[in-house]
């Protein structure tokens, strides 16, 4: 049997879970502000930060879709983006990174002890 029809199964899988949550579990996700603007606020400075970030004018400012009008359908949207672009940048850092084969040298098989490599 070839092993990686069930790692390809599993990774496929994954990839239908992370996106469903993405998708479906924003829907459900509090309309309150989040932690950090939670904090500013309780803190009381919350009205000195800088209305104009570094996200102002992107496509997914604010959790949301820029120019989808449903509020629900934009964050399952932007939670789905948000998704596709980590798993494809990490499985690209990943794949440019990994090992491609075992390391030369006369190096000891792992577990081995002194004695055994005699």
């Amino acid at each position: 049997m070839n092993a990686r029809v069930p790692r390809r199964r599993f990774f496929v899988a994954f990839l239908v879970v992370a996106l469903l949550t993405a998708g479906v579990a924003s829907f459900y996700a509090s309309s309150r502000r989040d932690g950090l603007e939670y904090v500013a606020g309780k803190t009381g400075f919350l009205d000195s930060a800088d209305e104009e970030g570094p996200s102002v004018g992107s496509p997914f400012a604010d959790y949301g879709t820029d120019g989808v009008g449903n509020e629900r359908l934009s964050g399952g949207l932007a939670g789905i983006a948000g998704v596709a672009l980590t798993l494809g940048i990490g499985g690209a850092l990943f794949f440019a990174l990994r090992r491609r084969g075992a390391p030369t040298g006369d190096a000891a098989p792992a577990g081995a002890s002194a004695s055994e490599q005699d």
